[in-house]
């Protein structure tokens, strides 16, 4: 029985390090629609977002089977029920991927954005990436190194977003509301990514610790 139980609990692992890493790559797909103009990587967020939903559903049955027919404890415990929450995690990263692709899908001429600011988005797609996929390894491997690499990175990407509204707030902007409005809606959403990529390392750490990062918080 304890050899199923541990079975279906990396199972469980596998699927929300899966998870991640179709987040990781929603965000390099949706950052190429709004840096590149590119419609076939926006299509290919919303069919990962579909996988997402999917895998979301899956992990809470699992999870939820583990609770009612082992009723783990201690560390087991923490992995099943930060399960839930790092799912949820995940597949608000792949919601907000598609966020950032509408935006990519709108333009009319190719670029949805101001050429000023196609750098700050690439760069920001790519922390975006590499923050996902360190949640991903942080997850899979129990990584407290790598947890705390995310939050490192979370600070990266807030730089980012402050240049970005630095830009945009000027008074020599050039190129009317309707486009700052657009450039500070993806840049939100790329530090909401970034948001929910350090609530999972946060889970992570609390999984492997059994303490919280922040006194008086429960990370589910």
């Amino acid at each position: 029985m304890r050899t199923e139980f541990h079975a279906q609990l990396d199972r469980l692992t596998a699927e929300l390090g899966e998870m991640c890493g179709i987040a990781a790559t929603t965000a390099a797909d949706a950052t190429a629609s709004v840096v590149d103009g590119d419609t076939a990587a926006a299509g290919r967020v919303r069919s990962q977002l579909r996988h997402l939903d999917a895998l979301e559903q899956q992990v809470e049955r699992r999870a939820f089977a583990l609770l009612a027919r082992h009723a783990p404890v201690a560390h087991d415990l923490r992995l099943v029920m930060t399960a839930f929450g790092i799912a949820a995690n995940a597949d608000r990263m792949g919601a907000l991927a598609i966020n950032i692709a509408g935006i990519g899908t709108r333009a009319r001429t190719g670029i949805a954005v101001p050429a000023r600011t196609l750098g700050l988005f690439a760069d920001m797609g790519r922390h975006a990436v590499e923050l996902a996929e360190r949640a991903q390894r942080a997850v899979v491997a129990g990584d407290m190194a790598e947890a705390v690499r995310v939050q490192e990175g979370d600070a990266a990407m807030n730089d980012l977003n402050r240049e970005l509204l630095g830009t945009v707030l000027n008074d020599r902007w050039p190129d009317g509301v309707a486009a700052a409005t657009d450039v500070a809606l993806l840049g939100r959403f790329y530090e909401r990514f970034a948001d929910h990529a350090v609530d999972i390392a946060r889970k992570v750490m609390f999984q492997v610790s059994g303490s919280t990062p922040r006194a008086g918080q429960i990370p589910l």
